[in-house]
């Protein structure tokens, strides 16, 4: 039995379709079921993932497990959004026939300076690691498909706004990759040990190239504007985003800004081949034009 936490999530509800188009028995943690495929063969666990009582629930006759924290943006700080809502799992990982977990993390192991959500992330590699389970911590760039986000400005006003430099090369990956290593590794479990899998995207680029790549996809000028992170800050605030969870936003992004994502080169980029101009072309372009 394998064990998928946010479902409905942009990866997880990837990683959910990966399994059963295998045929592999799934169990998943949901807060509303009613947000699921309709699929009779999955077994749904409602509750929270970070209550210890959903979590004892939900572990037994489970061998592994996809663990990806939803990073609510409500609660105080990126420790508790990720440590916190992790502990009860590592709690009961200990003494649960649990024995492989793949779980989303980010770049930045051996980041001196304090990062936001990948410090965060990193702590709850430690703590999972660190209960004797086989783990796979898949260590992603930014994710392309945050673009996504800003879907109506690039449509409306042509634009789409980073507080990065946009001329910044930066490593960049789609989540489909990053839910079909994830879900590869679930069904395959001869890798043992612990240890990180920087996953990358099949090139470097900066947001001027991106918006280069969005003009020739959409037909029309996009432009990349650098926005002040002061600004960010509190256009996160503005959208319901904590103080502290808007401070871990900055600090991640400031370290990305700094040089973090290339600290760790692997390589060979093969495992995650799609590039932003078949991401635009099969999932912003719809986005955009429907």
């Amino acid at each position: 039995m394998i064990l998928v936490t946010t479902p409905t999530g942009d990866i997880g509800r990837r990683v959910l379709s990966h399994l059963r188009a295998a045929d592999r028995a799934v169990r998943v943690i949901a807060r509303d079921a009613s947000k699921l495929p309709p699929d009779p063969q999955i077994d749904v666990v409602e509750g929270s993932m970070a209550d210890a009582a959903t979590i004892a629930r939900a572990l037994p006759g489970v061998t592994r497990v996809f663990w990806l924290p939803p990073g609510d943006p409500t609660l105080p700080s990126a420790e508790a959004a990720y440590v916190g809502v992790s502990q009860a799992f590592c709690d009961g990982l200990r003494g649960s026939q649990v024995t492989h977990v793949v779980g989303v993390s980010a770049l930045g192991r051996g980041w001196s300076r304090p990062a936001g959500h990948i410090t965060a992330t990193l702590a709850v590699d430690d703590m999972i690691a660190a209960t004797g389970v086989h783990y796979r911590a898949l260590a992603c760039a930014s994710l392309m498909d945050n673009i996504a986000r800003q879907a109506a400005p690039i449509r409306d006003l042509g634009r789409f706004f980073q507080p990065t430099p946009a001329d910044l090369k930066l490593p960049h990956v789609a989540k489909a990759d990053v839910a079909r290593v994830a879900a590869g590794l679930l069904m395959d479990m001869r890798w043992t040990g612990v240890e990180a899998l920087p996953l990358l995207g099949p090139e470097d680029l900066s947001f001027n190239e991106m918006a280069t790549i969005l003009s020739e996809v959409l037909g029309r000028e996009i432009v990349a504007s650098e926005l002040p992170m002061e600004h960010f800050r509190q256009m996160m605030r503005d959208f319901g985003t904590s103080d502290g969870m808007a401070q871990a936003y900055v600090e991640m992004l400031t370290a990305k800004n700094e040089g973090m994502d290339h600290l760790v080169t692997p390589p060979s980029r093969q495992d995650t081949p799609t590039t932003f101009r078949t991401w635009c072309e099969t999932e912003l372009r719809p986005l955009i034009s429907g």
